[in-house]
């Protein structure tokens, strides 16, 4: 891909830096689902995984590359020939492709992590990218705690690796370090002093540890930068990486100042945001930018003020602009499956027939337990409807009985898949704990419960919960959710789909034998 000086290329790692995020894993299925949402959203390159970092790395990267159209499709690796080899298989089947490899440059990493001189350095990442390149030719290098390295040396790796034959130079604030000032001079003096570098593409990749990984991406835009990495909702390692969400809509909203385009449909910006959320089960503070509950929200009488006279007055930016509808009251339970299409389109999603039809029947029930349905409401449907764990076990009914000062008894109906009906009654110190025992009971599955949200997904009275699950069975960690106007009801799919993630897993082991050698040390940037 050339490079283009009104262009700066997307490149989204969320499954990739972004996974790496404490509490923030996926499973293969969400991960093609989220790959799928980013090519809709128009990146324009698409960090898979580290596929040498585990089996199911490598499944996850190979899926998406095999599946997910339009994007370039990137696998990381070390500069090491399995590594290499095993990130140009995972992406054989893409469409295009592209192999990133690193190695860490600065002092620190030379002395404490790789025992390496500096000669040694460079001999490495010049291997690394002609191995690469007998498998590719779209090669991204980077060198690992960039910011931290000496300019000469930094200076000296950066051209031995464009003569190797690196078509993309990413420059990575791997521990959210420099400062604008500083970082904008490191991209000029590699700009002045090295060699080729006008012929490849210089990427920025920066973390937020210290809360300037936007404005630290931003100014080496500025200083010749034309490509960014970055994340949905800043996920990832640590304090996260330089949200998509906020360096995109800054080039858009200051393109006067930049002169700058992407190819994202900001539009979409809005709901991709909300599918990462519900897959991660980590949710976006009210006060976040571009997509926080509160971005374009005003309580203070002078700006409501404003808004009502002009409402350029307190926003840089409409909320459609980033797919946020500005109405919050939708539909009632009067509406028909076409305005109910229309309004699902219009919050930016897409349904198939099949789906759209499970979820209007969802929605037709919501509506008549609640008096007034919200944007909040619909998106909770259908994100449940595109995700969750599908089976075995379904709830069938719930019945509690509690008084003050005893134990509440809960008796639950489930179904399984293959057509048995279980019924158990269990007793606990409060509902959700005698409903918990009472569907451990039944389907033979215990877990440890590590910890327990609830929270409404609109207003009112009649408001519907979420209640998301962590838990733990056998070391690993599990997370589920569910959407319900009665707690009680969301709290038990939640398990429920929590134990469905333990059976199909110990089925698909059961089928295939999953490799369970310890996963190789993850990557970062």
């Amino acid at each position: 891909m050339e490079p283009h000086p009104d262009r700066v290329l997307i490149f989204d790692t969320t499954l990739r830096d972004g996974e790496q995020s404490p509490g923030c894993s996926m499973t293969q299925p969400e991960k093609l689902r989220m790959a799928r949402a980013l090519a809709e959203l128009g990146v324009d390159i698409i960090e898979a995984g580290f596929p040498c970092a585990s089996r199911g790395d490598w499944e996850a990267v190979n899926a998406v590359a095999r599946e997910v159209q339009g994007p370039i499709i990137a696998g990381l690796a070390r500069c090491v020939r399995d590594d290499i080899e095993l990130a140009a298989k995972a992406l054989k089947d893409a469409e295009r492709k592209r192999i990133h490899v690193f190695l860490a440059t600065s002092a620190i990493h030379r002395e404490f992590k790789l025992n390496m001189a500096r000669e040694e350095i460079v001999r490495r990442a010049v291997e690394g990218v002609k191995i690469a390149r007998e498998y590719c030719d779209d090669i991204e290098f980077s060198p690992e705690d960039a910011s931290r390295t000496e300019l000469d040396f930094l200076a000296e790796v950066v051209e031995a690796v464009i003569e190797a034959g690196a078509s993309t130079v990413n420059i990575p604030d791997t521990v959210g370090y420099t400062v604008p000032d500083e970082f904008g001079e490191l991209f000029r003096y590699l700009r002045r002093h090295v060699r080729g570098i006008d012929k490849i593409r210089l990427s920025v990749h920066c973390h937020d540890d210290l809360g300037m990984a936007v404005a630290n991406s931003l100014t080496a835009v500025a200083a010749g930068a034309r490509q960014i990495e970055c994340t949905i909702n800043g996920i990832g390692e640590r304090a996260g990486n330089c949200s998509l969400e906020e360096v995109v809509m800054a080039l858009a909203t200051r393109q006067q100042f930049f002169k700058l385009t992407t190819g994202v449909q900001t539009n979409r910006l809005y709901p991709t945001s909300r599918l990462l959320a519900s897959i991660t089960g980590q949710s976006i503070p009210r006060n976040k930018a571009i997509v926080g509950e509160n971005a374009f929200a005003h309580e203070s009488g002078i700006h409501q003020h404003g808004m009502l006279k002009n409402a350029s007055t307190y926003e840089i930016m409409r909320p459609e602009s980033v797919g946020m509808a500005r109405s919050a009251l939708v539909l009632g339970k009067h509406s028909g499956r076409h305005a109910f299409r229309d309004r699902v389109k219009q919050l930016g999603f897409e349904l198939d027939e099949q789906e759209l039809n499970r979820v209007f029947e969802e929605f037709k029930a919501l509506a008549d337990k609640k008096k007034e349905l919200f944007d909040g409401d619909i998106e909770a449907l259908v994100l449940r409807a595109e995700g969750g764990a599908q089976g075995p076990w379904s709830l069938v009914s719930l019945d509690l009985e509690s008084h003050s000062g005893t134990q509440c008894n809960a008796k639950v109906r489930l179904e399984h898949i293959d057509g048995r009906i279980v019924e158990h009654l269990a007793s606990g110190d409060g509902p959700v704990d005698a409903t918990y025992k009472a569907i451990e009971q039944a389907t033979g599955i215990a877990v440890t419960v590590r910890k327990f949200e609830v929270h409404a997904v609109t207003i009112g009275e009649d408001a519907q919960g979420e209640a998301v699950v962590y838990a733990e069975q056998n070391e690993r960690s599990y997370r589920g959710s569910s959407v319900s106007t009665n707690i009680i009801e969301a709290s038990g799919k939640a398990l429920l789909e929590i134990i469905n993630r333990i059976e199909q897993l110990a089925q698909s082991h059961a089928r295939s034998g999953v490799d369970r050698r310890p996963a190789a040390a993850r990557g970062g940037l």
